[in-house]
């Protein structure tokens, strides 16, 4: 693609970007869990249904570049928030929990979307894996493995992704609340947000909003989540590869830049990383995934969720309704 034709679609993302990232610094933002990559997205719908538009045309090579290549470098890079001490630190029980939590909402999400729903497998998995892994970035990175048409891939990603943080910002104001009710420990607290909520930043919000250990717990448990993205799509690849299509078998999909998140996430355990040095990189992976959630964001109309009807909806309400009410029992009632 000539560097020329994706200009103006990234100089206007740039600018959304910039203003996500200004806002996000605002304290009355911040304390609700709004993070660069939210306000991206938000503020790209805003821009995508103000002016439908700005996503052909002239732009779009721009929007297509952040959406695949930007989003691949962004995940990558997101290695470099995780190291091994922080899997140690979580122990057995924080590890097994995620496992449970992480492998049931896939299993459900995909069984109650393609069986009850009568949904797409496609758009069944997109918000399976946005419920039970990491939100938007899950989203985007899992369309990278479903072998799609552009157009589709576009659609199928941008309902997802709506859904999720519909859903997610919900459990922002509802996990204070619980705590507040249930009482108990911050700490096992801390481990139930940090293994059923959806994105970073939200979790990080509702452990700040708790406090004490709750918030270190969270964000620990939640980062384990993140780095079981790699597992899945890997093993998405693998078991796409083994269903038949058209009557021949698919080739594997290793998504390379999963493999390279792994290896980040080594060096950032094995290496000393300067402090500025590592700032810098883990800022150009929010950048990055910023870029691409803008993107996602501008394709996010109005018109495309009512297309995609209300089984989108309903399947993200039953798999937050899972994780609050079935995460609270692993969490308080099994594992512990």
């Amino acid at each position: 693609m000539p560097s020329s034709k994706i200009i103006p679609g990234l100089g206007l993302i740039a600018l959304l970007v910039a203003l996500a990232s200004v806002a996000a610094q605002r304290p009355e933002l911040s304390a609700l869990g709004a993070s660069p990559l939210t306000l991206a997205i938000v503020l790209g719908a805003l821009l995508g249904n103000l002016k439908p538009t700005l996503s052909h045309g002239r732009w779009q090579a721009g929007l297509r570049f952040a959406q695949k290549i930007l989003l691949r470098a962004g995940v990558a890079l997101y290695g470099f928030n995780i190291n091994l001490q922080q899997i140690a630190e979580a122990g057995r029980s924080g590890l097994l929990i995620d496992l449970l939590m992480l492998s049931s909402t896939l299993a459900i999400g995909y069984f109650i979307g393609t069986r009850w729903l009568r949904m797409e497998r496609a758009q069944a998995l997109l918000i399976a894996a946005g419920s039970a892994i990491c939100g938007a970035a899950a989203i985007v990175a899992t369309v990278s493995v479903l072998r799609m048409d552009e157009s589709d891939s576009v659609r199928k990603a941008a309902t997802a992704v709506a859904t999720v943080v519909l859903f997610g910002t919900a459990a922002m104001f509802l996990y204070p609340l619980l705590f507040t009710w249930l009482g108990g420990s911050r700490s096992l607290f801390g481990i139930f947000i940090g293994s059923t909520v959806h994105e970073v930043a939200q979790v990080v919000a509702i452990g700040n909003a708790i406090g004490g250990s709750a918030s270190h717990n969270a964000v620990i448990v939640k980062m384990i989540r993140v780095l079981m993205l790699v597992p899945f799509l890997l093993g998405l690849s693998f078991w796409l590869a083994r269903r038949e299509a058209a009557g021949e078998k698919r080739r594997i999909t290793v998504p390379w830049f999963a493999l390279i998140f792994v290896f980040f996430a080594t060096i950032n355990s094995l290496v000393d990383i300067p402090p500025n040095a590592l700032q810098i990189l883990r800022q150009a992976g929010i950048i990055s995934l910023s870029f691409a959630m803008a993107a996602f964001g501008m394709e996010t109309t109005f018109a495309l969720i009512r297309q995609a009807g209300l089984k989108p909806l309903l399947l993200g309400a039953i798999l937050f309704t899972y994780l609050v009410i079935v995460g609270a029992w692993i969490n308080f009632g099994v594992a512990w």
